[in-house]
């Protein structure tokens, strides 16, 4: 798997910050090496079962070139993201309640490329108010966007926690086993943690956390933490179709019901 990393990456792992990180309280980054692993869908959902497990909860959509959690969600928002970085409001102005979840949503503003190449001094500052407002919150959930580009890594990297989400794909396991080593050298106190999504069974996605974990092992010395499995269900693509959660559409769900174990799984950890 170490073969698969290609030049770009290893030159990116090797660029310093321009200054120390601060860890942001209760902030926790989802993540994946590449797109297409449900990702946007199990922050989604695990914003959403947080709350039903009475957290404050707040959703920020991390993904700065393609943001889409308004969309899965049905939300016409009047202001998003693109305000802030612009200057004209604040962060706490542009967020809004999903009432179907009663979670707190910041969305984000798909196709600007404004957002995708900030600077990194201002991604800093972003994540610092971020840091700031998440001091409102029991959780904070950042969906990223997918890959290893330099808003990902430094707003992740920002995070108490790092949740990786990947499949039994083999490019899916080798660009998370990328996004771990790059993470892992760059902010080496992160703590991360792994959830394999559309998973056949329990079995099989234990199969592909070991895949995922030997090679972490092997190359980096780590041994990132199962943090659960998501099983395959038709009713996913149902909920995100219907633009609505799938806690709220289909709560008894196999789907549903590995999220919400997942959740708990979180608060019991702290």
């Amino acid at each position: 798997m170490e073969n698969f990393v290609s030049e770009e990456l290893k030159v990116m792992e090797k660029a310093p910050l321009s200054r120390r990180v601060k860890k942001g309280k209760n902030m926790i980054a989802v993540a994946s090496g590449k797109g297409g692993v449900g990702k946007t869908w199990f922050s989604i959902t695990l914003s959403h079962a947080l709350s039903l497990l009475r957290q404050r909860v707040l959703l920020f959509d991390g993904d700065l070139g393609l943001a889409n959690i308004d969309i899965q969600l049905g939300l016409m928002a009047k202001y998003d993201l693109g305000s802030v970085v612009s200057g004209r409001l604040t962060l706490n102005q542009v967020v809004q309640t999903y009432d179907k979840g009663s979670f707190d949503v910041i969305v984000g503003r798909s196709g600007s490329a404004g957002l995708a190449s900030m600077p990194i001094g201002r991604l800093q500052i972003l994540g610092e108010d971020l840091s700031l407002l998440s001091s409102s919150y029991n959780k904070v959930i950042l969906d990223m966007g997918a890959g290893v580009e330099k808003s990902v890594r430094i707003l992740s990297g920002m995070a108490e926690k790092i949740i990786v989400v990947c499949t039994d794909e083999p490019t899916s396991l080798t660009d998370a086993y990328a996004f771990i080593k790059i993470m892992t050298l760059q902010y080496p106190k992160s703590e991360i943690k792994i959830v394999i999504n559309q998973a056949n069974t329990q079995r099989e996605g234990q199969r592909t956390y070991e895949t995922l974990l030997k090679a972490c092992q092997n190359f980096l010395k780590i041994s990132p933490a199962l943090l659960g499995i998501i099983r395959r269900d038709t009713r996913v693509r149902d909920s995100i179709r219907n633009q609505v959660s799938i806690l709220t559409r289909y709560p008894t769900s196999e789907a549903a019901e590995d999220v919400l174990a997942i959740a708990k799984r979180l608060l019991a950890d702290g």
